[in-house]
């Protein structure tokens, strides 16, 4: 436990004094932590022995998920929202399915031995996309404004939206459900995640927001505990909607929309210290995967997997959200940008680790796919972030000067 301790506490301080240097470069946090994980586990040098379970790496997942989504929606900008909410809204109810529903067919093509069933639960974990990893983007003031929130409004809600969605056809695969009719449980489940994270997201902030600002206003908060109330308060939107059987992720994400509007000018301050919790719980996530799921991919991989997770990171996200944004007056490669950069990251993995409990007959091989397709998407989006969008802010500061 100690050697673990060292070694983990020596990289965070290495890496916390160079971060800003590295962002720069085409190399990401995510992916330096992922060699990290993989270079000093139990497959590279054996000097790091973490002990994380399916369950353990799961809760680390989830919890880093939330904090990230309640920290981004708080941060968003919500008057260049309203202007270009047409764009998050075509993402989520026309390309969402339309990812999933393509994503399905090419699964069918390439995995003949997984039930239809399971080729549509593969299908839906790799539909959301990771603000985590997308982070680079959503932050860059290169990136038009309208072009950023709307990302940002994608990442946060498509992976809640597709809890329910996930849980179906899970019920369906395992041979439950199927009485009380598909459509009908499809309608119920996604009412109730979605209705109650919306629910649990606002009602808590509100409430704890009015809080804070009646504590503030009569100085009682004082500058060390001023560091902790945006991190509990996500944890508790998260872990509220979860009891109640709703999506914790979308609560976060809507508690943190409230929580910015309500904090205003004074959000920065409250926000830095959640922004730095939830980046070193991704640095601890993504070194937990590089160093116990990584190394074990390789020898599991065959030429279907490959293939499945190349064309979802491309042509079944790419091709669906060109098509929904036809017409918005968006150029094509302002779509083509919007289309490539949906990483997927830490949802996925949360998903996948539901999936690995389930025990389903084709689990194995979903687990590798999605695995796969995760690594991919860190090596894939994180070197390409910084040279395409300096590319596309060139482009759109020559377009704004003709």
């Amino acid at each position: 436990m100690y050697q673990d301790l060292a070694v983990l506490g020596a990289f965070v301080f290495l890496y916390s004094i160079v971060d800003q240097g590295l962002e720069h470069t085409s190399i990401s946090g995510a992916i330096v932590f992922t060699a990290f994980g993989l270079a000093f586990g139990p497959l590279g040098l054996g000097l790091l022995t973490l002990e994380v379970g399916a369950e353990g790496l799961r809760t680390l997942a989830e919890v880093t998920l939330a904090l990230v989504l309640f920290t981004d929606a708080a941060n968003a900008d919500l008057g260049v929202l309203k202007k270009s909410v047409r764009v998050p809204r075509r993402l989520l109810l026309i390309g969402l399915p339309l990812t999933i529903l393509l994503g399905f067919g090419i699964g069918v093509f390439l995995f003949g031995g997984l039930s239809l069933l399971e080729i549509a639960v593969l299908a839906t974990i790799l539909a959301p996309t990771d603000a985590a990893l997308g982070k680079a983007v959503v932050t860059n003031e290169s990136v038009p404004a309208g072009v950023r929130e709307s990302l940002n409004v994608e990442s946060g809600l498509n992976d809640g939206i597709c809890v329910p969605i996930l849980f179906v056809f899970l019920s369906l695969a395992a041979g439950a459900g199927a009485k009380d009719g598909t459509s009908m449980l499809a309608l119920k489940l996604v009412a109730q995640e979605i209705g109650i994270g919306i629910a649990v997201g606002f009602g808590l902030t509100a409430l704890g927001g009015q809080l804070l600002k009646l504590c503030a206003d009569r100085g009682w908060v004082s500058e060390t505990w001023r560091q902790l109330p945006v991190v509990a308060l996500a944890a508790t939107c998260f872990a509220v909607a979860q009891t109640l059987g709703g999506s914790g992720f979308i609560a976060s994400f809507c508690g943190g929309l409230l929580f910015g509007g309500m904090a205003k000018h004074h959000k920065h301050v409250l926000l830095i210290a959640a922004e730095g919790t939830g980046d070193t719980l991704a640095l601890i996530t993504w070194v937990v995967f590089g160093s116990a799921v990584v190394g074990h991919v390789a020898a599991h991989l065959t030429w279907q997997v490959v293939i499945y997770a190349l064309l979802s990171l491309t042509l079944v996200r790419m091709l669906p959200v060109y098509l929904v944004l036809a017409g918005m007056g968006l150029r094509s490669g302002v779509k083509l940008f919007m289309g490539w950069f949906g990483p997927r990251g830490l949802a996925s993995i949360v998903f996948a680790v539901i999936v690995l409990d389930r025990n389903l007959p084709g689990g194995g091989t979903m687990v590798i796919t999605v695995a796969c397709t995760i690594i991919l998407s860190v090596l894939a989006h994180g070197i390409s972030a910084n040279p395409l969008v300096a590319m596309l802010g060139a482009n759109t500061r020559r377009s704004q000067s003709k």
